[in-house]
């Protein structure tokens, strides 16, 4: 693994100069965008030089995207990424955040469930509804990671901008707990009554949700003491910063509640109450540089692999048709569980569709339904699911990734 690590690594950071100095795109895409051209070049040696494409099939494997993302970089990249979020904002949008991160997680797990299994019926493909469910749910967070590194180069206003980086940042946690559910009842024996599946499911919401919602703010407060005694200390403030990260990350492992939840929490604890945005003081300082260099190291070495990893998939025109289908799916449903929530709470703007819309386009999906796609195995149409996943993470990324930014300059008229 540590040689795939290391070749992937390297193609990102020579994918990142070259996206800098010639391409100069939101770097997410522009990685994205270079790894699948390289593909081209990849799968044309594989009649010429079958050991050179066998080579890059192995590095891919041997990364393990699922255990690499999940089990891995993404505590980091969660972590970085709420270190910067301001709380108190945070706070002001509390009930749209809790509402989209919630309600508008189940509200478009069924919509795009319902028409993607309807879809696929029209088309000949056999996708069973619980396992389009399955989709839905994968589908329906939007991406912390994705979100995050875009909308740093979109000029859009503050309020709307704090609304999507906070639901994205929760609803991940709350969208895995939502797929868990649907796959206890998708694999259920009949041995297991309603009710036992029933309490099954609130079981794992209180362990994973609630849980990692409590031990986030426990390990944020250790790690918080650990900080404010080491003023002179910049560089072991650091480490206890990644101390948080990597032993909360086992430690949830352990207790079976939600990682990404409980970084997201410590995240914002430790980064607003040490105040890192100021970037004043040494501990400021150094937390705030390594913290960034670490995002974008992650966040290169988790695009380069998205854009590898296609190559990969055997496609099919059926997988082709049913996946473009799906984006348009999840669009709408995108859309209808924006619009519901929002209807729900008090605006003082006069066309709160425009907030709608904004919402709508710029819910990018990325690595972590890649990632959950990948759990499912063939029983449950993990190859379908997996191809149709990948065509509308793609669209995602590059297509509402790049026009994220000219879509709110057109809608609000900003400079």
């Amino acid at each position: 693994m540590f040689e795939s690590f290391s070749v992937i690594f390297t193609i990102a950071a020579l994918f990142s100069v070259i996206n800098y100095k010639w391409l100069k795109l939101p770097t997410t895409i522009g990685l994205m965008i270079l790894s699948l051209l390289l593909i081209i070049p990849i799968t044309l040696s594989k009649s010429i030089f079958p050991e050179f494409y066998k080579f890059f099939c192995d590095i891919i494997l041997h990364a393990d995207f699922k255990v690499l993302l999940l089990d891995g970089i993404l505590s980091f990249l969660l972590f970085a990424g709420a270190l910067h979020v301001n709380l108190s904002a945070l706070a002001k949008e509390k009930k749209s955040i809790l509402l989209f991160a919630t309600l508008g997680v189940l509200i478009s797990t069924f919509i795009v469930g319902g028409l993607t299994f309807f879809v696929a019926q029209l088309i000949g493909l056999q996708l069973p509804f619980i396992h389009a469910l399955l989709f839905g749910a994968l589908i329906s967070p939007t991406d912390p990671i994705a979100v995050m590194a875009i909308l740093k180069k979109a000029n859009i206003a503050k309020s709307l901008g704090t609304k999507i980086e906070g639901e994205s940042l929760f609803n991940d946690g709350i969208g895995v707990v939502v797929f868990s559910g649907i796959l206890l009842i998708a694999t259920a024996t009949g041995e297991h009554s309603t009710a036992e599946i029933g309490a099954e499911i609130g079981t794992l919401f209180l362990e994973e949700a609630v849980g990692g919602l409590v031990y986030g703010l426990l390990i944020g407060f250790l790690g918080l003491k650990g900080i404010q005694s080491l003023k002179e200390n910049p560089q072991l403030a650091v480490m206890i910063t990644l101390a948080v990260v990597m032993g909360g990350t086992a430690g949830a492992f352990m207790l079976h509640i939600s990682a990404p939840l409980a970084m997201v929490v410590a995240g914002l604890f430790v980064g607003n109450k040490i105040h890192i945005n100021e970037n004043k003081s040494a501990v400021q300082k150094a937390i705030n540089s390594f913290w960034e260099i670490l995002d974008d190291v992650f966040n290169g070495i988790l695009f380069v692999l998205i854009g590898l990893a296609i190559h990969l998939l055997d496609y099919n025109s059926g997988y082709i048709l049913l996946g473009t289908l799906a984006i348009f799916i999840v669009v709408l449903a995108r859309f209808v569980s924006v619009l519901l929530p929002y209807s729900l709470l008090k605006h003082e703007e006069e066309k709160p569709i425009k907030t709608v819309a904004i919402l709508t386009w710029g819910g990018l999906r990325g690595g972590i339904s890649i990632a959950l796609a990948l759990s499912l195995s063939e029983s449950l149409s993990g190859s379908l699911i997996l191809h149709i996943t990948y065509i509308v993470v793609l669209f995602s990324i590059i297509v509402q990734g790049l026009s994220i930014g000219l879509l709110a300059k057109r809608i609000y008229k900003t400079k």
